[in-house]
């Protein structure tokens, strides 16, 4: 009696037909995403078309975070405009890069969805409206001006110095240098001094602060997380110190780092507010909290002034750094290379020295070709930076695109397409020594900044720094190696940025016997 009755409740019947809406719901919307979408005549594979979850398999739920590669393989297998997403497509043509990076109030905007997980949406870097990324770009620009880094070049010598001092001391003592964190540090301590007048000091650890550079990458990787399931993170806001430190030491040491931060940033405000600052030299923070920065600049708070520090910590930090280790790598991987910029080098500096003029540095040819090549190589960002088109029907490689699509290009693909670069795999300064090939290369189809609107407003501080700090240790270094370090290491997964894994060897360079 009692089954009978449990068989006939109305809660199976309700259970039944909640299966049922459910099962019908998700097929319909297979159906449409496939068949009857906008952008259903887009080639890609079944389950791209389908679901938002084809790209977290491959970023969260494979053995690497290496998308890129195979939106690669896609483009291989299904022609120049792939989708790979329900409401996504990518695109391998060079030609298209402009139509979607360039300045204008109906350039194609950030993705939300996308650059949200970073969880910076009051900086510059993680505003997706144009119009208020205007206002807040236009605020912080003057930082980073061709005229206000060359204001810099004492610091960034001194900094490269210190390096330099330090390879020096760890060679004379029969050691490997371990540049991989070595530049990574040059770049952290120039880019905190010029925020706060007061830097980090990597450079003066032992091991160039490598628990520092272990501790954010290993929190960046959460990106792809915060991606796929964004309702996490308001959550992860709620974190407290003592939780973290229960829930993963790499976060716990994050929130300590960030309440210094906050307290750091706090400190300068008042004292520039007050009229109390002692700061040597201008800062990053000066120009952000003058109010007359730009029309409509507000001045920021401690909490918004943070998250710029991060965006341009993590930026400035890690990709220039990162630069600096490829070009090392190729070059001392090369003898003719090494020797041909070793003898411009000596040519234009007769005498070893701890500085080096960037106006001269900036001027020779052979080092600009490596800096040109590094940079081509070193994928600031391998991956896809999505915009969400902004007008009406775009058309691309002939197929049109409705206004709200989501369409990304990536550097991984840009710098190696072989009609622009042939032999894209391989480290050649030589295609940079025509001029006039160069600038149409330059112009049109490299772009390790980015272009547009959304151009890396540090172009010309990492700039600064790869000049000095390349032409430093080729000048002072003649008789380098690398040191258990191959092709194979050079593989790297992708989290907005090249990272090696934990267990890969990292650079190092030794002296030549």
């Amino acid at each position: 009696m009692a089954n009978a009755l449990f068989y006939s409740s109305p809660w199976i019947d309700i259970s039944s037909s909640v299966v049922a809406a459910v099962a019908v719901y998700i097929t319909s919307l297979v159906v449409y995403r496939r068949w009857f979408h906008p952008l259903a005549e887009i080639p890609g594979p079944f389950w791209a078309s389908v679901t938002h979850f084809y790209i977290v398999k491959y970023n969260l739920f494979s053995e690497r975070s290496q998308f890129y590669l195979q939106v690669e393989k896609l483009h291989r297998k299904y022609g120049p405009v792939v989708r790979i997403s329900p409401d996504e497509i990518h695109l391998a043509d060079p030609e298209n890069y402009e139509k979607l990076h360039y300045v204008g109030s109906k350039a194609p905007s950030k993705a939300p969805y996308f650059y949200d997980a970073f969880g910076l949406k009051i900086a510059a870097f993680g505003t997706t409206s144009n119009e208020l990324h205007r206002i807040r770009r236009a605020a912080i620009s003057p930082a980073f001006s061709r005229k206000a880094v060359l204001q810099l070049e004492d610091i960034v010598q001194e900094k490269t110095a210190k390096l330099i001092n330090r390879i020096k001391d760890l060679l004379d003592e029969g050691k490997p240098v371990d540049l991989h964190h070595g530049f990574r540090a040059l770049s952290v301590d120039i880019i905190t001094d010029y925020s706060f007048d007061n830097d980090y000091k990597q450079l003066d650890s032992p091991t160039f602060g490598s628990d520092f550079y272990e501790m954010t990458s290993e929190l960046i990787t959460r990106g792809w997380v915060l991606q796929a399931f964004p309702f996490l993170l308001p959550l992860s806001d709620l974190i407290t110190l003592p939780m973290a430190k229960r829930i993963n030491g790499a976060l716990y040491e994050f929130l300590l780092f960030r309440k210094r931060c906050v307290e750091q940033i706090a400190t300068v405000k008042k004292e520039i507010d007050e009229g109390r600052d002692k700061s040597k030299h201008k800062t990053i923070f000066h120009q952000l909290l003058d109010p007359n920065a730009s029309e409509g600049h507000v001045v920021p708070n401690v909490e918004e002034l943070t998250e710029e520090m991060f965006t341009i910590l993590t930026a400035g930090g890690e990709t220039t750094g990162h630069a600096m280790t490829m070009i090392t790598y190729y070059v001392l991987s090369n003898p003719e290379i090494y020797r041909k910029l070793v003898s411009e080098l000596k040519t234009a500096f007769p005498e070893k020295q701890t500085t080096f003029d960037y106006l001269t540095l900036e001027k020779l040819p052979y080092l600009s070709s490596v800096i040109k090549e590094g940079l081509r190589l070193s994928y600031g960002v391998p991956g896809r930076l999505p915009r969400v088109i902004e007008t009406p029907d775009a058309i691309f490689n002939g197929y049109r695109v409705p206004k709200g699509t989501t369409v990304g290009m990536s550097a991984w693909m840009l710098n190696r397409n072989p009609q622009n670069f042939p032999e894209p795999e391989q480290f050649i300064p030589e295609r940079w020594s025509d001029p006039e090939k160069s600038k149409r290369l330059e112009n049109k189809y490299f772009a390790p900044f980015g272009r547009g609107s959304r151009q890396c407003v540090g172009m010309h501080l990492a700039y600064l720094e790869l000049y000095i700090g390349i032409g430093s240790i080729f000048r002072n270094f003649d008789r380098l190696r690398v040191d258990n370090f191959g092709p194979e290491d050079l593989e790297f997964d992708d989290y907005f940025g090249p990272f090696f894994r934990p267990t890969q060897n990292k650079f190092h360079v030794a002296l030549d016997a």
